[in-house]
C-alpha cells in the first residue's frame, strides 16, 4: 500500500491514531464501525511493513494481510455504512451489504483452501491468490466498499466514495506498471474525511 516498510509503518501509525480519535468521538454504537475504519486501515499498513520486512513470501503477515484485504473489508465498509445511514437509505444499502458478505465468503474460502503470497516489485508489494471467478468477485468487491459509500444517505461519504474510487483507479494504474503504491495517501485522506464526519457528528 506504501512504497517502503518505513512509509508503511509511519502512514499506518498516522493513520491508526486519527482511527482512535474517531472512535473517542463516537456518541452511538452504531457508529463505531464506521469510525473505526481508519484504524483498521492503519492496523492493514502496519501489518503491510512485516510484509515488506519479511521480503514477501507466504508467512504470517501476509495472510494477516489478506484477510483485512479481502474478506473483512467487504463486510466492514457496507456494514458500517448501512448502520449510520438514515432509514430512507437502508434499503438501497442492502444491495451492497448482500454483496460483501457473499463476496467475504467466496474469498475466505479462498484463503482457507489456496495459498496466498507477497513479492516485492520494486517499490510495490504484489499479492498472489489464486481466485476463481476474480471478474465476478473483484465486481462484488467494488459494489461492497465502494458502492456503499456512493449510495449513502450522506454527502460526506459520497465524497469519500468517489475519492476512494479515484484513487483505486490510480494506484491500480501505478502498481501495475510497478512504479510506485500511492494507497497509503488515499487512506490517509479517506481517514481525514471520517474524522471531520466523526467531529460533525459529536
Amino acid at each position: 500500500m506504501c512504497w517502503s516498510a518505513t512509509a508503511d509503518l509511519a502512514a499506518g501509525t498516522v493513520v491508526a491514531a486519527i482511527g482512535v480519535a474517531c472512535a473517542a468521538r463516537v456518541r452511538r454504537a452504531r457508529e463505531l464501525p464506521l469510525a473505526t475504519l481508519p484504524l483498521l486501515l492503519g492496523a492493514h499498513q502496519i501489518v503491510e511493513a512485516a510484509v515488506w520486512r519479511a521480503g514477501g513470501g507466504s508467512g504470517p503477515a501476509t495472510l494477516a494481510w489478506a484477510v483485512m484485504a479481502l474478506p473483512l473489508l467487504p463486510v466492514w465498509v457496507p456494514l458500517g455504512v448501512l448502520l449510520t445511514a438514515p432509514p430512507g437509505a437502508r434499503r438501497r444499502l442492502a444491495v451492497p451489504a448482500a454483496a460483501g458478505a457473499a463476496t467475504a465468503a467466496a474469498l475466505s474460502y479462498c484463503l482457507a483452501t489456496r495459498p496466498v503470497t507477497a513479492e516485492i516489485r520494486g517499490r510495490t508489494v504484489g499479492y498472489v491468490l489464486d481466485l476463481p471467478y476474480a471478474p465476478l468477485l473483484i465486481a462484488g468487491y467494488l459494489l461492497a466498499t465502494v458502492g456503499a459509500l456512493l449510495l449513502a444517505g450522506d454527502r460526506l461519504l459520497r465524497t469519500l466514495g468517489t475519492v476512494i474510487a479515484a484513487g483505486a483507479v490510480l494506484c491500480v494504474l501505478l502498481w501495475r506498471l510497478e512504479f510506485i503504491s500511492t494507497w497509503c495517501a488515499f487512506a490517509a485522506v479517506a481517514s481525514v474525511l471520517l474524522l471531520v464526519r466523526a467531529v460533525r457528528s459529536a
